[in-house]
């Protein structure tokens, strides 16, 4: 079957990349986020292949957690954004998940409401992300309130997350660090703070659980380092055809609103892709496309469904010829610059349209 546009997914490249999160942190339980569908890879095939590889799953809502335990997951799952109803603290109690309890409002629901089964949690301390938490004068209030509730497992579990990571100069995720250590020191329970930029750069970070996410796609967490330099390998490529090569002379406009003018007589290659697809809408001119493996810049505007490659006057490239727009040579971390974006909405940001495709190779 001819495939137009199409995601390739390496399933094999996540146990190499589950090896290096063991290799960098050995003495930690890993604990695979496999939120936004697994970051857009498909959450039941990444589990599948993640099942006998990590210790425990993490989650972003507790719909996440439900359909991984439907599908027969077994292993800790915890649900990092926690809950905020009766009726989905109901099913976290039900499916047995995990949860992340961040707020005084969710305390009151489990005051509020008696469950047939404890539920564990996982006391969220804001150490300096200033988003979901609870500061550092309230946690000892917390402890003992979840320790008094009955609804509540013991011991209780403290978790954090950084805001800064993945700037391995900045002094901030040291003293989020040192802040949770202090804040959980005299508390029995498990602990986690490391995402993947912490199991890279900052080893003090490794507790009970290490949160391994991008890392786990092949996708390195820092700026400055793709997933290749960290001995990372990618697990998604995406890929199109040339529909189209076409002639034009020299001071031509392309695409909308004229953008790019030829500077030279050139062929234009025209690719069956665009943002109705999940490619880039800002891409810049100049970002690399590989056609039949050969870099050529991109062109013009990137429309609904196609972009425009300059192949240059020589070009022996056709219709049908297969285009990769980002995997082998070509790194997703340099098309995230070119975009003026980060790895992460491109691979989450891939659309219904394009085919997935399973494949055992490692890129």
């Amino acid at each position: 079957m001819f495939r137009t546009t199409y995601a390739v997914i390496h399933l094999k490249s996540i146990s190499h990349n589950v090896q290096q999160v063991r290799l960098a942190a050995p003495y930690s339980k890993i604990m695979a986020v496999v939120k936004a569908n697994a970051y857009g890879h498909g959450l039941l095939r990444v589990a599948k292949s993640l099942n006998r590889l990590v210790d425990g799953f993490a989650v972003a809502r507790v719909q996440e957690g439900v359909r991984l335990r439907k599908a027969g997951f077994q292993q800790k799952i915890v649900v990092l954004e926690g809950f905020t109803t009766h009726i989905e603290l109901q099913n976290l109690v039900d499916y047995d998940l995990d949860v992340s309890l961040h707020s005084t409002h969710q305390l009151e629901i489990l005051n509020d409401q008696t469950q047939s089964k404890q539920l564990a949690v996982w006391v969220k301390i804001d150490s300096g992300m200033n988003r979901l938490g609870f500061k550092a004068h309230e946690v000892h209030a917390i402890y003992e309130q979840l320790t008094a509730c009955g609804s509540v497992k013991k011991p209780l579990n403290f978790m954090t997350h950084f805001a800064n990571a993945d700037d391995k100069n900045d002094s901030k995720t040291t003293q989020q660090i040192a802040l949770f250590n202090e804040l959980t020191a005299n508390y029995v329970g498990e602990k986690s703070m490391a995402n993947s930029a912490g199991i890279l750069a900052w080893q003090d970070s490794q507790a009970d659980w290490v949160r391994a996410g991008i890392m786990l796609f092949g996708i390195s967490p820092f700026a400055d380092l793709t997933g290749a330099e960290l001995n990372l390998k990618p697990l998604m490529s995406l890929h199109s055809h040339l529909i189209a090569v076409r002639s034009i002379s020299a001071n031509e406009t392309v695409g909308y609103s004229g953008t790019w003018v030829s500077s030279h007589a050139t062929k234009l290659g025209v690719v069956a892709i665009g943002y109705g697809d999940g490619y880039p809408r800002h891409a810049k001119i100049g970002t690399p496309v590989l056609v039949n493996g050969e870099r050529v810049p991109l062109v013009g505007r990137v429309s609904m469904d196609m972009i425009t490659v300059d192949l240059g006057l020589d070009s022996n490239a056709k219709a049908g010829d297969k285009v990769t727009l980002w995997g082998e040579n070509l790194p997703i971390e340099e098309i995230a610059i070119c975009a003026n974006t980060i790895p992460y909405t491109l691979i989450c940001g891939i659309t219904p349209r394009v085919e997935i495709v399973e494949s055992q190779s490692v890129i």
